[in-house]
């Protein structure tokens, strides 16, 4: 079939290699989101897919904004027969879904009806999840309400951050995809509706969902702060009242005498209180500067005896 695919972020790359391999599927063009500001200088970059597509030599679309119909004639000129969807994060029009004949078949990284939204990785972790997934389905008018064509099923293990499991997933949803657009083009796949019962939301987490509350029990600190790695970022406030970016930490069930937010600094270990246990910091980054050992960081602060964190 000839393929548009559609996709941003560097998690899609997988599955855009595997149709650009595949021999029964022809990436016709690629739709990705504009060029957007990064780093301290703020230069425009272009998107992970776009570089990808432009050194397969494919013709690349990035509209701001479906919703001007002058934007969907260069893909009615690309003459798709379906649609890939990888994060590609925009909404896409009526009149775009019914552009392609086949649909847009997206791939979304939950057990739908489970995580439907922006940050489905995120809050699997971050609600301790044991089990999830991936799931394709075709693209409707709702928020990933759309009929499944297909799923797997990921582990989610105890020390996963979101970007270690969204990376397993990405390369697994990779064969996904293929599999779901092979099965549509031989007419054997046939898109399922979804169970209208266990339908869960995982909207996108801000700046504030990554902090730690050390006056919850330790496995929610320890999960908010996996599902936060690597964005938006864990973080807290240090006993001088700046910002410190907090990566995951580690239970310690030995220690129950520190009050939440009460640190204790050893010679190759920081460990704070929280509601129940407490934990041990891994790498933190101060405010301005780069990421570093918690022991390190300590040393350096010259920290006075019950010192807290979080308190401003």
């Amino acid at each position: 079939m000839r393929v548009l695919f559609a996709g941003t972020p560097e998690v899609a790359l997988p599955s855009l290699e595997a149709l650009l391999a595949s021999p029964r599927h022809e990436v016709v063009g690629v739709l990705t989101r504009p060029d957007a500001p990064a780093g301290r200088g703020r230069r425009m970059v272009p998107s992970p897919v776009r570089e990808r597509a432009e050194a397969a030599g494919l013709p690349v679309l990035t509209p701001r904004t479906l919703r001007d119909p002058a934007a969907l004639e260069p893909i009615a000129a690309l003459s798709p027969d379906v649609a890939a969807v990888v994060a590609y994060g925009a909404l896409l029009p009526v009149p775009a879904l019914e552009l392609v004949p086949h649909g847009w078949v997206n791939l979304h990284f939950s057990l739908l009806p489970a995580w439907r939204g922006a940050a489905p990785v995120q809050h699997a972790v971050l609600h301790g999840d044991e089990v999830t997934g991936a799931t394709t389905f075709r693209i409707t008018e709702g928020l990933d309400e759309g009929p499944v064509f297909g799923t797997l099923t990921e582990t989610v293990r105890p020390t996963d951050t979101s970007g270690d499991l969204l990376e397993r997933l990405a390369r697994a949803g990779a064969g996904l995809l293929l599999a779901t657009l092979d099965g549509i083009a031989d007419g054997a796949l046939v898109a399922v509706p979804q169970p209208v019962d266990d339908v869960s939301h995982a909207p996108r987490l801000s700046p504030e969902d990554g902090r730690l509350r050390w006056e919850h029990p330790a496995p929610a600190v320890d999960r908010r702060a996996r599902a936060c790695t690597p964005a938006p970022g864990a973080w807290t406030t240090a006993p001088d009242g700046g910002r410190l970016g907090l990566g995951p930490v580690r239970p310690r069930p030995d220690v129950v005498d520190l009050a939440p937010g009460e640190l204790r600094v050893g010679r190759r270990e920081v460990l704070v209180g929280t509601g129940t246990h407490a934990v041990e910091l891994g790498e933190v980054s101060p405010a301005g500067r780069r990421a570093m050992p918690a022991a390190d960081w300590a040393r350096g602060a010259r920290l006075a005896a019950g010192a807290r964190l979080g308190v401003a």
